[in-house]
């Protein structure tokens, strides 16, 4: 009872947003310590999990590839120059969106593709509205095919292994992620022209004068956790002074607040701050932490050689093909005593990459997301303490005694609802983290394989698409898109329905109970 009064606590507070998802769950598995609930070797446990820092290490390695430019080259290409419609554009762009963030984080491609996919619609004459959203969700979708393709698998594949079972694959979790993939960017295709709004940016013409005062443009930031004035309210904080630059108009859950009614207001994460500035400002914080995305509305130049760019893509190429063939037995048979997985792959990677300077080695710690890092080593010790309170299985037994012995299937389909449901309020690390024990233990009180319900939390976990909350890459187009809430739940809810649907009747079917 005292775990589950606790947990209550930190969703509550997890879902108000008054601290950083990392030190919410890390004051809970705290307080667990303090009960004597958690030891404090089991509370470190999670900093020292492979999964973990799996997650940190890819946090370079995508930084790598994003400072090569051959993915703003890539979509440069895919992008048609005349004769474009919404269909035509969304069928050649999204697939080849997808499979790159099978491989790479999902936040930098939506960063890099963001602002160039905004500037291209402008151009055309299209509406931008109609390409964010299904950017973001394809990202999500592709994902779910690869073990790397977002921290959550790399998360639930820790558990896990911690829980004495053999883990994912690189290419397991896409035997059912890739078929929620295609399904998802035919509905994403199809949907579209009537659930997404057709919304063009009038308020760009207004600021066309005053670019011309000497050397001044329109720059576009998102602001993200780490940016000082979050919660402060505008006019005490002097954004001017400190960065160089006029705030125009905050863009926040599809409402533009212009000049003379932004001074009550306070910042918040995700907020789109459409600023007049100099070439300075993108020089000064173009790589800053503080704002999740810069765009001044000029094409991002290459950061280096184009030999270098292409090591980069190799690298990550090998790092794959490695951890891929490195699973199989034959390898696992030639060196016994060395284990060719991600972990050790990712981690060669890195070095040569920070050994070719590919990222800027002597700034290696701004690209890693520090706060991820922390909600997931602490999802791992409040996991842990579910178990050990016996909460998990006080509430599998409760969950299995409402089904009726209506079997697994039902509860699978509960598990999804429930992990969907806590990562659409809060991060889907936490959900997971949450979800996990629970579903450990309702296997092992049916006396059925877990693997089926472990794929699901991975599924169920990545599936944020109602909210502009639930997953970073929502919450950036959302700003540079000016969407409001309710065009995510239009578009997304049934999206949600759609993996709800395929995931219950096709993970059983690959991996049986």
């Amino acid at each position: 009872m005292f775990v589950i009064f606790i947990l209550a606590l930190v969703i509550v507070a997890l879902i108000k947003d008054r601290m950083r998802p990392g030190l919410v769950l890390l004051s809970g598995a705290v307080i667990f310590m303090c009960a004597g609930i958690l030891s404090p070797r089991e509370l470190l446990e999670g900093f020292s999990n492979k999964g973990m820092i799996t997650v940190a290490l890819l946090f370079l390695v995508s930084e790598g590839v994003r400072q090569s430019g051959l993915l703003s080259k890539l979509l440069e290409r895919l992008l048609p120059r005349r004769g474009a419609s919404v269909r035509k554009v969304q069928l050649c762009m999204l697939p080849m969106v997808s499979f790159i963030s099978a491989f790479l984080n999902n936040t930098p491609v939506v960063v890099i593709f963001a602002p160039m996919i905004k500037r291209w619609a402008e151009r055309m004459n299209l509406s931008p509205t109609k390409f964010l959203i299904p950017l973001s969700y394809a990202t999500i979708l592709g994902g779910v095919c690869t073990l790397i393709g977002t921290s959550t698998n790399l998360v639930v594949h820790g558990m896990v292994i911690d829980a004495g079972y053999e883990g994912f694959t690189m290419f397991e979790l896409g035997k059912v992620g890739l078929i929620i993939a295609v399904v998802g960017l035919v509905y994403i295709v199809i949907a579209s022209k009537y659930l997404l709004p057709d919304r063009r940016d009038a308020s760009e013409e207004d600021t066309v004068s005053q670019e011309k005062q000497a050397g001044t443009h329109r720059v576009e930031v998102v602001l993200g956790a780490r940016f000082p004035a979050i919660n402060r309210r505008v006019r005490d904080f002097d954004f001017e002074n400190k960065y160089g630059a006029t705030i125009l108009e905050i863009r926040r859950g599809g409402q533009t607040i212009i000049m003379h009614d932004m001074r009550k207001e306070r910042f918040r994460e995700g907020d789109t701050l459409v600023l007049l500035a100099d070439d300075a400002f993108m020089k000064n914080w173009g790589d800053s932490s503080f704002f999740l995305m810069v765009s001044n509305g000029k094409e991002a130049e290459p950061q280096m050689s184009r030999r270098k760019s292409w090591l980069a893509i190799i690298l990550l190429v090998l790092m794959i093909v490695g951890a891929t063939v490195g699973e199989l037995p034959a390898m696992k048979d030639l060196v016994p005593g060395m284990k060719f997985d991600m972990f050790f792959f990712v981690c060669v990677t890195t070095v040569i990459m920070a050994w070719l300077n590919i990222f800027p080695a002597r700034k290696y710690t701004k690209y890693v997301s520090w706060d991820i890092l922390v909600t997931i080593a602490s999802a791992f010790a409040i996991s842990r303490a579910m178990q050990n309170s016996g909460m998990a299985d006080a509430v599998a037994q409760f969950a299995i005694g409402l089904s009726h012995n209506h079997g697994p299937l039902l509860l699978l389909a509960v598990v999804f609802i429930i992990t969907n449901l806590f990562t659409e309020l809060m991060t889907n690390n936490a959900a997971a983290a949450l979800a996990f024990p629970i579903s450990l233990a309702i296997a092992e009180h049916l006396g059925v394989s877990p693997m089926p319900f472990f794929v699901t939390i991975c599924i169920a976990a990545s599936a944020s698409f109602s909210s502009p909350i639930g997953y970073q890459t929502n919450l950036i187009v959302q700003g540079i898109g000016n969407y409001r809430f309710g065009d995510f739940v239009k578009v997304g809810l049934p999206l949600n329905f759609i993996c709800l649907i395929l995931t219950v009747l096709l993970v059983p079917m690959i991996w049986p109970f």
